[in-house]
Parts: C-alpha cells; sequence; structure tokens
C-alpha cells in the first residue's frame, strides 16, 4: 500500500513538475516566437492605419477626392478618374507591398482587368 502511494505522489510531482517547466519557460519562449518585434508591430500598424484613412488628409493627394472609393484591403481604394480608373495603395515611406498586392499591382500593368455585370433577380 505504501508503494502505491508514494508511485501516485511521485507522478502526481512529475506532472506538476511539467506544468510548471512548460508555464515558465516554455510558454512565455512559444508567446515571444510568434509575435512580431515592435519594429516589424509598427511598420504594420503604420501600413495599416494608412491604408484605412481618407486622402483628403494629404495635402499632396493628385486626385479629386470626391471620386475615390475606399476598399481598405488588399489595397487602399479606387480611384475614379474621367478617362481611367486607378488602383490606389498608400503606402509609408519604409513599407513595402505584401505578395497580395503585388499580385494585384502585376496583374494590373500587364491589363488582366476585366469588367463583370452581374444581374441579381
Amino acid at each position: 500500500m505504501t508503494f502505491w502511494i508514494f508511485l501516485i505522489g511521485a507522478l502526481a510531482g512529475l506532472i506538476a513538475g511539467i506544468a510548471l517547466v512548460y508555464r515558465m519557460a516554455v510558454s512565455p519562449l512559444h508567446k515571444a516566437m510568434k509575435e512580431p518585434s515592435d519594429e516589424q508591430s509598427s511598420v504594420k500598424n503604420t501600413d495599416r492605419s494608412i491604408d484605412e484613412f481618407d486622402p483628403t488628409l494629404l495635402n499632396n493627394y493628385p486626385f479629386s477626392y470626391e471620386n475615390f472609393r475606399f476598399i481598405g484591403d488588399p489595397i487602399g481604394g479606387i480611384q475614379f478618374d474621367d478617362d481611367r480608373v486607378i488602383f490606389v495603395d498608400f503606402k509609408a515611406n519604409q513599407s513595402e507591398s505584401n505578395p497580395v498586392k503585388k499580385r494585384i499591382k502585376d496583374l494590373v500593368e500587364s491589363g488582366k482587368i476585366e469588367w463583370l455585370e452581374f444581374k441579381v433577380e
């Protein structure tokens, strides 16, 4: 009987020790690996906030604000000019395009743009 009590106590101690080591050492390391650095995070947040604001806030925006339509993701929006349609992506100075935005830019530049009229009945 004493042997079984000792064995159960040892197993409980082993499980508690493993849980404690995981909670104190492994979990914070795992969380730190998932979180972007402060610099990466600030660039992403700047990029996100730039994509989400109105071009009327920019002094040097070259088009009519009234003809801009905000999309936000994956690009900032669309500018409707008298003789063209322009996809607009606002960028912070140090930010780079992500693969989705780059693919959209390549499609636009190669002329792979289509019109679809979808009738809802």
